[in-house]
């Protein structure tokens, strides 16, 4: 997914940066040199830089400061990706790409830190603390109140999540973790974990984004929105991949089947009818579109609504069902209905983010103050000064769509989900590969510059690690915000003054560990041992 790519780039790819087309094919590597640096890198992971066998994104040589999304504690794992149940799917890969029991291994220990933090309902939080509830609510109270942007870390409801498809990715991984040899170790957090899924369910389809229900955080006059309906991050995409998974590799359960086709459904129910047949971020449960944080406003969204037209392609190729073409005509229309003109387009991004509901007139989001106590957001029509933190527009391919609908609209629905996981009754094997998704190596340009197998053979450090600048820092907690603002301007800034706890891009990076930099390259290795 594409908000998984981003992230790993912000916390410590800035070092690889795809080289020339025109680079001389290089002498790869021989498979023991790339097997023995695939090794070596993992056990400096499993043995020096996991907590129990979980990760964060990335620490400081001394490991004297790490982080996951925000700065986090030496008790923490991270469950965001590329956290630790990407590490696992990793595990699993490599494990499928070289037969060698130490990746799987390191996947059980993985597997075990999921387990050890999984909530008792099934789900899991951003991160899991291994000191105790104690811990994470002092880091709440020190850390992830005082993050002005990220308004989702400010409060501690103490449930489970759905955003940023941690739960998902965690759940993914403990069943493809118990298919591979059916250990029924795995299976009661996994039973645990459907029935998150299967119980947190709306009867209409849709999910909330926070389970069990709380609306216990009012946040500047803006309900808590955290049991709203929820399409952000792709929340309903998510729990769909997991339970087709669960249906296609357990076998057809009805009760599952049944759950994938509400939540395939509450697509066709959120969308609005004309004159603005486009989706919100999130719906009331009497379905009308609502914000959320507070830079995000009751409106219509055009990324989320280019995020559900290819999901209803996608849910019409899985079912044959016109039911999930019909509207898309109407979605495409209104998109381009809300475009920029030429004029007003910078770098490709010629759709407002946000659509006034009853005008389609943009809305653009700012702030002023200096930190979260002082700070607030606000919304109005004005293109300038806009928050940088969220893209003001967006970069639509929507002549692609209209090409991919007509297309689907020609084909014949029995043939085209003649191979659907939903039609075949379950009982089929999951793919082998996960991050690596094919060992055809046409799309890792192995052959070219700091991305090569070579230069990674010869790049990683005596330690065993990747040496990557830290793009990504943040301020340590300071105390918490002043009524009054700081000086300066941080109306545009990723974060606000000293106590802001925020990450932000920084200008002076630090050479030290990345997770996001590990699972990259290693990616590149993995595939290299198959090329042809």
């Amino acid at each position: 997914m594409g908000w998984r790519v981003s992230k790993i780039v912000g916390w410590g790819l800035g070092l690889l940066a795809a080289a020339s087309l025109t680079t001389p094919v290089a002498a790869a590597p021989d498979k023991r040199k790339i097997e023995d640096t695939m090794k070596r890198a993992t056990r400096f992971m499993v043995e020096k830089a996991a907590i129990n066998g979980g990760y964060v994104w990335s620490y400081l040589p001394d490991m004297s400061r790490r982080w996951g999304e925000m700065e986090a504690f030496p008790s923490m794992i991270w469950i965001q990706p590329p956290g630790t149940a990407t590490m696992g799917h990793l595990f699993l890969d490599a494990y499928h790409a070289t037969g060698d029991e130490y990746y799987y291994q390191a996947a059980e220990k993985t597997a075990a830190a999921l387990i050890a933090v999984q909530q008792d309902n099934g789900g899991w939080h951003y991160f899991g603390d291994f000191a105790g509830e104690a811990s994470t609510r002092r880091w709440y109270d020190t850390i992830g109140k005082n993050a002005w942007r990220l308004e989702e870390f400010q409060h501690y409801w103490g449930n489970a999540t759905f955003d940023d498809a941690g739960t998902s990715e965690a759940m993914q991984f403990l069943l493809r973790l118990y298919v591979e040899k059916h250990d029924p170790e795995y299976l009661p957090a996994l039973r645990k974990a459907l029935d998150f899924v299967l119980d947190s369910q709306y009867p209409i389809g849709g999910w909330p984004q926070r389970w069990p229900l709380k609306s216990e955080f009012s946040h500047h006059g803006k309900p808590d929105y955290t049991s709203f309906i929820t399409f952000n991050d792709d929340v309903a995409g998510e729990n769909i991949n997991f339970l087709i998974m669960c249906y296609q590799a357990l076998g057809g359960d009805a009760r599952i089947k049944d759950a994938i086709i509400r939540a395939m459904n509450v697509f066709l129910v959120t969308q609005q009818g004309q004159p603005q047949p486009g989706w919100g971020l999130q719906y009331t449960l009497d379905l009308k579109p609502v914000g959320a944080r507070t830079y995000e406003p009751d409106a219509l969204v055009t990324h989320a609504t280019a995020t559900n037209i290819r999901q209803l392609m996608r849910f019409y190729r899985l079912t044959g069902d016109t039911k999930f073409l019909a509207r898309i005509p109407e979605a495409l229309d209104w998109l381009e209905s809300v475009k920029l003109p030429a004029d007003k387009v910078k770098n490709g991004r010629a759709y407002p983010t946000f659509i006034e509901i009853g005008t389609n007139k943009p809305l653009y989001v700012h702030r002023r103050g200096s930190n979260v106590v002082n700070g607030e957001y606000y919304v109005d029509h004005d293109p300038a000064n806009t928050i940088t933190h969220y893209s003001a527009t967006r970069a639509i391919d929507v002549a692609e769509m209209r090409r991919e609908y007509e297309a689907l609209k020609a084909s014949n629905p029995a043939e085209i989900s003649k191979d659907s996981p939903l039609l075949a009754g379950g009982g089929s094997a999951l793919p082998r590969y996960f991050l690596v998704e094919t060992v055809a190596t046409s799309d890792l340009n192995l052959d070219e510059g700091e991305r090569s197998p070579e230069a990674l053979v010869r790049s990683l450090n005596a330690q065993g690690w990747w040496p990557t600048p830290l793009r990504a820092t943040s301020n340590p907690y300071a105390g918490d915000g002043s009524p009054t603002p700081a000086p300066g301007d941080f109306s545009r800034s990723h974060v606000g003054d000293a106590t802001d706890t925020s990450p932000y891009t920084t200008d002076k990076p630090v050479t030290g560990i990345s997770t996001g930099t590990y699972i990259e390259n290693m990616k590149v290795l993995i595939a290299a041992l198959h090329r042809p």
